[in-house]
Order: structure tokens, then sequence, then C-alpha cells
């Protein structure tokens, strides 16, 4: 009985550390950082709008330009996040955006602001 053992083990063995690899390859390439020009200009234009778009009738602080929407990231931030009960909710009178719009800001911010 003795005689078994070991073969059984080896095969078992060879089993466990057969199913033991990753079938996902990591990808070396680079994750694409965040641009106003690509990511953030098409939010502003269709969640700040006519209000913060002075061509469209906007009489609010213009964030229509990069260089707005860089000076005033964090107060667009702050605003965004907070609830719709709360002053200086933005956007006003319309809903909360959605975590993943508001993670693009933030995730913006922290790629560097790039234009």
């Amino acid at each position: 009985m003795k005689k078994y053992y070991l073969p059984l083990f080896l095969v078992m063995t060879s089993l466990v550390f057969s199913y033991c690899h990753s079938s996902k390859k990591i990808s070396k390439e680079p994750v694409a950082k965040l641009t106003y020009q690509t990511n953030i200009q098409t939010l502003i234009a269709a969640n700040c709008s006519p209000c913060h778009i002075p061509s469209k009738g906007g009489n609010k602080k213009p964030l229509d330009t990069y260089a707005a929407a860089q000076e005033n990231i964090d107060d667009m931030i702050r605003r965004i996040e907070l609830n719709p009960a709360d002053r200086g909710f933005m956007p006003f009178k319309h809903a909360k955006l959605s975590d993943s719009t508001i993670a693009v800001f933030r995730q913006w911010k922290t790629d560097g602001l790039l234009q």
C-alpha cells in the first residue's frame, strides 16, 4: 500500500500546480491619462450648459475653456460631490452627476490637468 502513496502524491501535486498559473496576461501598456480636450470638455458641455457656457447664453462663471476649467477644478469637484439638498450643489436644478462622471473630473486632476 505504501508504494502507491508516492505516485499518488506526485500526481496530486502536479494537478494542483497545473491550475496555479494565471490565465490572464498582465498588460504592460501604459494607461492613457485623461485630458481636457478628450474627456473633460465634453462633460462640461453636457452637464454645465447653458449656465457656464457663454456662447449658449450662460451668465455664470464661464467654464468653457481649458484655463477656466483648470483654474476652477477644485471648486467644480467640491460642488458636484455635494448632495442636491446642499447649498452650492451643481449642476443646479438637475440630477446629481453619476459617480463615474465625478471620478473622471477627479482623475483628470490626479493626472495633472492635461490639456
